[in-house]
């Protein structure tokens, strides 16, 4: 039963829509990130950035070849979205992006993570079988239709997305609107809203609609009769997103998303009109069912599992930061913190205060601040500088955290010589201090 739903055949319309839609915005994400000034703040100017743990051997390359590495990756964009070496240009993108995203944890962000998943996944699915550069060179590869998993694959990773994002709001901070107004303080200036984002009505009608909207959306989408009014809320919200949020090209991500979610023989129409509909529904069985069913049932429970295992990990995500990434978690709290890096001389006894500004830009200094896995990896990177010189230190830490404007409280213990410690991505820091300390 499984086997015959999965691999029955429908139209591929919006698959094929999706990769050019996709294409342009790989294309825009990459452009964008040179001339708005991101690389060169996040990958340029910094003397080093914070890997993900475990990937210290990316680095930016030296001078201007972070601006190539991207202006590269927009023209793989441009060549995905004509369908031109398909497979290799949606593969490069991939490993590319993939990449970059894990070179540096400062400027994180939920699409960044988003868009590793979509590449992965775009590379196995047969967009360019239509409307490509690929199907009028080698018009043998043409097909009008798709397996229907294509379609479930992506309907399931965003409703594993938009589920966790509304189960993780459901919090104090979030539900009484404290989150929303400190996100909203800043923007008081925006053109025509900024008085309105102050009001604190308004601040719990995006708090509960947040709610609402992240754990509904997918099954509005796909219920027939709500399907055209939850259309037209996600243009509202992912357009208002884009607007005061500026989230770069995950809300028009989204709204591309909802073409899987429309009768294909509408998206024939409106939009492939010269391509036949596929109608014929037949069931094609491929020598690779049981790789192709096992594959997708590891990756899906990862998915799944991921967001969960803070739950599994000592005191709350919210002040630890242990298990946030990849979890759905973004624009939850926010996060203020003051921090000193002692360093002392383990022979002489001499302690003395690092300069931050001397290291680190000010968004690192931002992560050095409140995310104990950047201070860790920043008291490490001491400690090896340190020992060029031929010194032995050590590197203790005092810092002060507030969540959501809440009163600053000791973060990390003073008396731990962090640089010593190791990093367990699976357990509890024990340097890092309880959130209740009453």
């Amino acid at each position: 039963m499984l086997t015959r739903i999965l691999f029955k055949h429908i139209d591929n319309s919006s698959l094929v829509i999706f990769r050019i839609i996709f294409g342009l915005l790989c294309f825009l994400e990459s452009v964008g990130a040179i001339f708005t000034g991101w690389v060169k703040r996040t990958l340029v100017d910094p003397e080093f950035t914070f890997n993900f743990i475990g990937f210290e051997f990316l680095q930016p390359l030296p001078g201007n070849g972070m601006y190539y590495y991207y202006a590269i990756m927009g023209v793989f964009g441009l060549l995905i979205m004509v369908g031109f070496k398909y497979r290799l240009s949606m593969i490069s993108f991939a490993l590319m992006w993939s990449a970059t995203y894990l070179m540096q944890k400062s400027s994180y962000n939920n699409h960044y993570y988003l868009l590793i998943l979509l590449s992965g996944l775009m590379v196995f699915l047969p967009a360019h079988k239509q409307a490509s550069v690929d199907a009028l060179r080698h018009p043998e590869l043409k097909r009008d239709s798709m397996p229907q998993w294509c379609q479930y694959v992506i309907i399931l990773q965003l409703f594993i997305v938009y589920t966790y994002a509304s189960l993780a709001k459901l919090y104090p901070d979030w539900l009484d609107a404290t989150v929303v107004a400190n996100l909203m303080r800043g923007k008081q200036n925006y053109f025509l809203v900024g008085e309105m984002l102050q009001q604190k009505w308004f601040h719990y009608f995006l708090a509960y609609g947040g709610i609402l909207f992240d754990g509904l959306i997918v099954p509005l989408l796909l219920f027939k009769p709500t399907r055209k009014y939850a259309f037209f809320t996600s243009i509202f919200f992912h357009l208002f997103n884009s607007f005061v949020l500026q989230i770069g090209i995950f809300p028009y991500l989204s709204l591309a998303f909802t073409l899987f979610f429309f009768p294909a023989e509408q998206i024939q129409k409106r939009w492939l009109k010269k391509k036949p509909f596929y109608a014929k529904g037949e069931v094609i069985i491929p020598k690779m069912r049981t790789p192709i069913i096992i594959v997708l049932l590891i990756y899906f429970c990862i998915q799944i599992g991921l967001p969960v295992r803070h739950h599994f990990i000592e005191d709350d995500v919210l002040w630890t930061e242990e298990a946030h990434r990849l979890s759905w978690r973004m624009m939850l709290r926010t996060k203020s913190g003051f921090i000193t890096y002692w360093v002392e001389n383990k022979a002489t006894g001499k302690r003395f205060k690092i300069d931050l500004d001397h290291y680190l830009s000010a968004k690192q200094k931002r992560s050095a601040s409140t995310k104990p896995d950047v201070i860790w990896q920043f008291s490490k990177r001491l400690k090896d500088k340190f020992k060029k010189d031929g010194q032995d230190v050590a590197v203790y830490v005092h810092s002060m955290l507030s969540v959501n404007g809440k009163p600053y409280k000791q973060f990390i213990n003073p008396d731990v010589d962090i640089a010593s410690v190791e990093w367990d991505v699976f357990k509890h820091s024990p340097w890092i201090l309880p959130s209740k300390q009453d």
